[in-house]
């Protein structure tokens, strides 16, 4: 159980640390992010985390009640050292611990708990170091941009100043996702599952219609209010420094693997993922896209709830598939990087609001690939009855998922469940 859990964090480190040296090659953080000693600190974290659980649970009995409580305060102590690292060394670290703090479907509770808090109180910078940055990417002093909030001097202070008041409308403030007042709302307030729907249809225009990804949505990003004129949640997304423009042949792809996914054409999962550099691996693709078991993507993602027992597989098999994770990542185009951790970070969210791979997201995402999939076969072709023709395809194929939907909705609600009752009720009384 402790080598597992060691793999499983390995692995992600791993992945994230693909995702970091991709960022930095594209100039999106500080090359310092890399220097000798964060890389010094980085590696002698992880031998004292790796001696912690070989040599803390060595003469325990597997499984014992003395076991499991050993290995959470492992956990717990690990959980804190990676937090520190992530502190110390910050730039890609506090990325790499963000992460890590919304992969509540893959890590123990206690490493996500921990490091929950890189998410809303992550180190901030300087104002030397500020102006630092203004002065190298705008040639300008912060003064020239801002001379004063409030008849006051810029500072940290006031920062936070016009940051309250970019949010407040007068009537209502936006609170981050994770805030217990969002997460405690009733249907009188603004409604989970709304919240999440907004979000995912967000995310899906980004990547499969307009292929201009906002790649850093973890809790501490993404913000909701609720609408002044007609009470509706609202998303605000915050920090607009990692975006990833993805390629037109990458975009369609990804656009063809996800329909194929929700519709469980495996053929076609295998044919694009293929394409995109998956090659036999291509249930592990599958997998780490979805974060759901490949028994569960053959009988449809969309019509199989997530359960303890597959999010316990998952785990397991995260650990136990470390080479093969490792050398998918290495074929995989760098983009994809990006989309993995896009994806983590939302399904950590949803995790949060408890609508995890809820039908309603992952139908939201076939809509925008038939809409991507229609535009451009509309921008190939100059015959006006082919044009036509792709039209009347796509509504029939947007008219399928809404009806798809509707069913579920039925099969959902209250008054299905009353008339199934009846019925039975019916039947079954004597005649």
């Amino acid at each position: 159980m402790a080598r597992r859990a060691l793999k499983l964090a390995s692995w992600t480190s791993m992945a994230l640390a693909a995702s970091g040296f991709y960022l930095y090659s594209n100039k999106y953080l500080d090359p310092n992010d890399f220097g000798a000693v964060r890389v010094g600190r980085a590696v002698a974290t992880t031998a004292v985390i790796s001696y912690d659980y070989l040599t803390s649970l060595r003469n325990v009995s597997y499984g014992s009640e003395e076991y499991l409580q050993l290995l959470s305060k492992v956990h717990l102590r690990s959980a804190g050292r990676l937090c520190e690292l992530c502190c110390a060394n910050r730039g890609t670290f506090i990325k790499v611990g963000q992460h890590l703090g919304a992969l509540d479907y893959l890590l123990p509770q206690e490493y996500t708990s921990t490091l929950k808090v890189l998410h809303s109180q992550a180190p901030q910078s300087s104002m030397q170091e500020i102006r630092q940055v203004i002065r190298e990417d705008l040639g300008k002093e912060i003064q020239d941009l801002f001379v004063s909030f409030d008849d006051t001097p810029l500072g940290a202070a006031s920062l936070a100043q016009v940051h309250k008041a970019v949010l407040h409308d007068g009537r209502t403030v936006a609170v981050k996702v994770q805030h217990p007042k969002v997460q405690a709302q009733s249907s009188k307030d603004i409604l989970l599952m709304e919240i999440s729907r907004h979000l995912g249809k967000i995310y899906s225009e980004m990547i499969f219609v307009n292929g201009f990804v906002h790649c850093d949505p973890h809790p501490g990003n993404v913000l909701v209010r609720k609408h002044p004129g007609t009470g509706k949640a609202e998303i605000i997304l915050l920090d607009h420094g990692l975006y990833q423009v993805l390629t037109e042949e990458f975009r369609l792809d990804y656009c063809h693997l996800w329909q194929s996914l929700i519709w469980t054409d495996m053929k076609r999962v295998q044919k694009y993922s293929q394409r995109l550099g998956a090659g036999d691996l291509y249930p592990l693709l599958a997998c780490m896209l979805t974060a759901r078991s490949w028994e569960s993507i053959n009988r449809g993602i969309d019509r199989v709830p997530v359960t303890a027992t597959e999010d316990l597989e998952i785990r397991d098999n995260a650990a136990n598939y470390l080479p093969q994770i490792s050398q998918l990542l290495n074929h995989v185009p760098r983009q994809m990087l990006l989309i993995f951790k896009t994806n983590d970070l939302l399904r950590g969210i949803e995790g949060a609001l408890g609508t995890r791979a809820s039908a309603s997201s992952f139908l939201n995402m076939s809509r925008c690939c038939i809409r991507a999939l229609a535009v451009h076969k509309k921008k190939n072709t100059c015959s006006f009855f082919r044009r036509t023709q792709i039209s009347f395809s796509e509504a029939f194929n947007l008219w399928q998922i809404n009806l798809h939907e509707l069913i579920l909705h039925v099969k959902g609600s209250r008054l299905s469940s009353w008339v199934l009752a009846l019925l039975c009720w019916l039947f079954s009384a004597p005649h």
